[in-house]
């Protein structure tokens, strides 16, 4: 796993530690932070299939608190890996993988716990699964991996799909937060294809179809 830290302390002539380097013991705990935001993108693969057992069981209540405690994680990951600079390969893909899995377990247990809910709501569902599983066979077709662009469109569908469910579980179902949600979500899968069209070659943490044709404006100029 690639990272901007640099965690080796730099040494003078004369063996003391130049200014500006990392203390031995300061390099440790950067050593450890820098597994965080992929532990968490983890736990959140794992969660997905106990949360599967409780809503089988019919367990809403832990089913809503190893939720939300797992949407809690996605933001922390994705806070610490940018705030400390620790965004990685393996790490874009674990989170689109946890992502993916928490996204289809939540939809479970809507259909589970709230079946009025899901089949009032079906069609909606299932255009933001349908533009999900279109984007992400277009990337397994053009790159052979899913695409984990991390648009900052995508992060924002992400939380507000998040902050629906949580809602949701908690409290009661809000039509107005579910269709911003699904709008938002339906927008940010089609700028993601529109940038498997753009990018010839995969790219983590693409910010937008906006900068990208930026790129591509300043590296056509003369």
């Amino acid at each position: 796993m690639t990272s901007r830290l640099s965690f080796a302390p730099r040494t003078g002539s004369d063996g003391a530690p130049q200014l500006g380097t990392v203390p031995p013991r300061m390099a440790r705990h950067q050593q450890m932070l820098r597994h965080i935001p992929n532990a968490l993108s983890i736990a959140r693969i794992v969660a997905s299939p106990a949360l599967i057992v409780l809503a089988g069981n019919g367990q809403e209540g832990p089913f809503t608190w190893v939720l939300i405690l797992a949407l809690l994680s996605d933001i922390a990951d994705g806070l610490i890996a940018r705030v400390f600079s620790l965004q990685s390969r393996i790490g874009a893909l674990l989170d689109s993988v946890a992502d993916t899995l928490l996204l289809f377990t939540a939809l479970y247990g809507i259909w589970v716990f709230h079946p009025d809910v899901a089949a009032d709501h079906a069609l909606a569902g299932a255009l933001v699964v349908g533009a999900w599983l279109t984007e992400n066979v277009a990337a397994l077709l053009r790159y052979g991996r899913l695409s984990s662009f991390h648009t900052y469109l995508s992060k924002i569908a992400g939380y507000a799909l998040g902050i629906f469910v949580g809602v949701f579980f908690l409290f009661s179902f809000q039509p107005w937060l579910f269709y911003l949600a699904v709008g938002v979500s339906i927008i940010g899968n089609c700028e993601e294809l529109m940038l498997l069209a753009l990018l010839p070659t995969w790219r983590a943490d693409v910010r937008g179809l906006w900068w990208v044709l930026r790129e591509r404006r300043a590296g056509a100029a003369p």
